[in-house]
């Protein structure tokens, strides 16, 4: 201990202090920036949107009288796709992530599937909606219809899915694997009754985010053609629709303000449903997460 300098000690330590409460410091404005920001855009959308949000509002079709416009088919239409997004999408993406993480070798073949999978889930969304107006739309003749729609927002969701399963599903301990084999559980039961229940936390977590990506994108919906404005509401799933990102987008680019207040209401109404989704999801993970 007598070769240690204290002095030296100090400066290193006062250096290395100095240096985190820079670092913190600038963490603490960039959180505090964006949560002004998003409390300024959420201000903004109620102040604007509140006064049209209304039983009449989500009771009426789309009009060209911002007084009467109506946000009904919109809203149904967006649940009728995430009606077929979130089966799809879920039961895919958590099926790859088990045979990816359980039952597929460790060699450079699915090394490279992984990676890949990884890098589409920062695929700009318009090439979803170009691969699916190619497959969907045409290829398979589905025309602009809710299924060739939920499809392509599926392809658009999965990648998230199946990264943030594998990442829940190699978070269980290998003990507990262990422990059903000692039991003499077969593979698949160990999967269904041990892994599954312990990782539904953090798929349900990637799902949520998934599917909240999903109900909100505007771009694919585009690029496969689906209609703006309806006076109709789909009867099955190769019914068109439109959906609420693509009925705010027409209001908010019209020219005449009162539609800028209408699209804030269609905002509070696609918030309203994103929260309700979250809630449900949230509410389902918390029930295993004490379980299990």
């Amino acid at each position: 201990m007598r070769y240690i300098d204290d002095s030296v000690v100090m400066k290193r330590m006062t250096k290395r202090i100095t240096f985190n409460k820079v670092w913190k410091t600038l963490f603490f404005l960039a959180t505090t920036f964006a949560l002004v920001m998003l409390a300024i855009l959420l201000y903004r959308i109620v102040t604007q949107g509140i006064d049209y949000l209304n039983f009449n509002f989500l009771t009426n079709f789309a009009s060209r009288f911002a007084d009467k416009a109506g946000i009904k088919a919109a809203l149904v239409g967006s649940l009728w796709l995430m009606g077929v997004v979130a089966p799809v999408s879920i039961i895919l993406g958590v099926g790859t992530a088990i045979y990816l993480e359980e039952y597929a070798k460790k060699n450079r073949l699915n090394d490279f599937i992984r990676m890949n999978i990884s890098n589409l889930a920062g695929v700009p969304s318009i090439v979803f909606g170009l691969l699916g107006l190619t497959i969907f739309v045409r290829m398979m003749e589905l025309g602009k219809s809710i299924l060739a729609a939920g499809f392509t927002m599926s392809l658009l969701i999965l990648p998230v899915i199946i990264v943030a399963a594998q990442e829940a599903i190699r978070a269980v301990p290998s003990e507990q694997r262990e422990a059903s084999y000692g039991m003499g559980a077969t593979k698949w039961q160990t999967i269904l009754r041990v892994v599954l229940p312990a990782a539904i936390p953090g798929i349900l977590t990637g799902s949520i985010l998934a599917l909240s990506r999903a109900i909100g994108e505007t771009a694919p919906l585009v690029v496969i053609g689906i209609p703006v404005i309806l006076q109709f509401l789909p009867d099955n799933l190769l019914s068109q629709f439109t959906a609420l990102p693509m009925q705010i987008y027409d209001w908010a680019k019209r020219p005449q303000e009162a539609f800028q207040y209408v699209a804030a209401a269609g905002i509070l109404v696609l918030m309203t449903v994103l929260l309700l989704m979250n809630s449900i999801a949230i509410f389902i993970r918390n029930k295993f997460q004490k379980r299990y």
